[in-house]
C-alpha cells in the first residue's frame, strides 16, 4: 500500500473532485446520479456546516480520494458524526479509502471528541462493508428498499463504530 498525502480540501480541488465523484463506482455507491456536478461541490465546500471537514488524499499531486466528515447538529446528538467516501474508480482497492477513513477517526476521537461515527451502505458493497469492518464498525440494522439505483431498489446497512476508550 502506497502512503497518500491526507489534507483539507481547497476550492482549487472542485474539478478532480467531481471527477472522483463521477467515476460510475463511486456513485454507484452513494445517493448522487450520474454525470457529476461541480457546481454541487462548489457550493458544497464553500458552504461547508460548523465542524464539518472535507478530506482529499492525494499522491503525486493527484487527487485519488475524498471524504466529508459531518457533526450532527442537534443538540442532543453532537457527540455523533457521520461520513462519505469516495476514492477515485481506476485506483479503488489500493488502500486510499482506508488512510482516509484513518484520518477522519483521528479527527473525530482525538480532536472533536466524537463518540460515535456512522455511515450508511449498500449491502452489495463488499469491499465498503469489509473496510468499515475492519475499523470497529459495526452492522445496526438494515433499510429495505433504501434507495433506488441501476432500475432497481437496493437495501442498506446503518452501521456505526461506538469510541469505548476513556477520554
Amino acid at each position: 500500500m502506497q502512503q497518500v498525502e491526507i489534507r483539507h480540501s481547497t476550492m482549487a480541488d472542485i474539478e478532480a473532485i467531481n471527477a472522483v465523484h463521477a467515476g460510475p463506482k463511486a456513485y454507484a455507491g452513494t445517493l448522487d446520479l450520474p454525470y457529476g456536478n461541480p457546481t454541487k461541490w462548489q457550493k458544497m465546500l464553500s458552504d461547508l456546516p460548523p465542524n464539518s471537514v472535507s478530506l482529499v488524499a492525494l499522491r503525486e499531486g493527484q487527487l485519488l480520494g475524498h471524504l466529508m466528515l459531518g457533526i450532527d447538529p442537534h443538540p442532543r446528538r453532537r457527540h455523533i458524526a457521520w461520513f462519505g467516501i469516495w476514492v477515485r474508480d481506476d485506483v479503488q482497492g489500493q488502500g486510499i479509502g482506508g488512510q482516509l477513513l484513518a484520518a477522519a477517526i483521528d479527527l473525530a476521537d482525538n480532536w472533536q471528541n466524537i463518540h460515535r461515527l456512522e455511515i450508511t451502505v449498500y449491502v452489495d458493497n463488499v469491499a465498503g462493508i469489509a473496510l468499515y469492518r475492519k475499523f470497529g464498525f459495526e452492522v445496526e440494522g438494515e433499510g429495505k428498499d433504501y434507495a433506488f439505483r441501476d432500475g432497481r431498489y437496493v437495501n442498506a446497512y446503518y452501521m456505526a463504530r461506538i469510541r469505548r476508550q476513556p477520554l
